[in-house]
C-alpha cells in the first residue's frame, strides 16, 4: 500500500518518446484485438480460430460478457484509454499524464489471471485472440513498472 501512496505522490521525470511509442504500440496491438472481437460479437460471428482450436466456446460461453457487455468491449475500452493517454503525453509530456495511464495497467494485470483460470479450468478450452490480449495486458503493465523504476524521483521497491 505504501508503494502505491508513493506513486500517488511522487511526480515522474521525463519518460522518452522511445518507450512511450513502444506502449503505444502494444496498446493499438490489444485496441485491434479487442476491437475485432467486439465488431465480430455484435455481427453474431465467431471469428476464426486456427492456431489453436477452441475459442468458439470461449467466446461463446457465460464468461464472455458481464451483464450483458461483451467483456471484449471492456478490453476495448481499457486500450483506447491507454492509447489516449500515451499520446497525450507525446503531445504535451505532461507527466502527470503518463503516471494516471500506466497505473491504468493494473487492471489489465488484473484481469489476465481470471481469464486465464477461465480457459484452462473452467471452460477448458482457449482462444488465440484472448490469449493475445492477456500478453498485451502483461506487456504493458511491465512497461509500466520499468516506468515508474526508471524515471520516479525516488527509489520504488517493487
Amino acid at each position: 500500500m505504501n508503494n502505491l501512496k508513493h506513486l500517488l505522490t511522487r511526480p515522474l521525470r521525463a519518460v522518452p518518446n522511445s518507450l512511450v511509442i513502444f506502449v503505444l504500440i502494444i496498446a493499438l496491438i490489444g485496441f485491434a484485438d479487442s476491437t475485432y472481437l467486439v465488431i465480430e460479437h455484435y455481427q453474431g460471428v465467431i471469428p476464426p480460430c486456427s492456431i489453436i482450436g477452441g475459442c468458439e466456446l470461449v467466446l461463446t460461453s457465460v464468461y464472455a460478457s458481464i451483464i450483458g457487455i461483451p467483456v471484449s468491449l471492456l478490453g476495448a475500452i481499457y486500450y483506447f484509454i491507454i492509447l489516449v493517454g500515451s499520446f497525450a503525453y507525446l503531445d504535451t509530456k505532461k507527466t502527470e499524464i503518463l503516471k494516471w495511464t500506466m497505473l491504468f495497467t493494473v487492471f489489465g494485470i488484473l484481469a489476465s489471471p481470471w481469464f486465464v483460470f477461465l480457459q484452462v479450468f473452467i471452460i477448458k478450452s482457449y482462444c488465440v485472440y484472448c490469449l493475445g490480449s492477456v500478453i498485451t495486458s502483461t506487456i504493458l503493465f511491465v512497461m509500466a513498472c520499468v516506468i515508474f523504476k526508471r524515471y520516479s524521483d525516488e527509489e520504488i521497491i517493487l
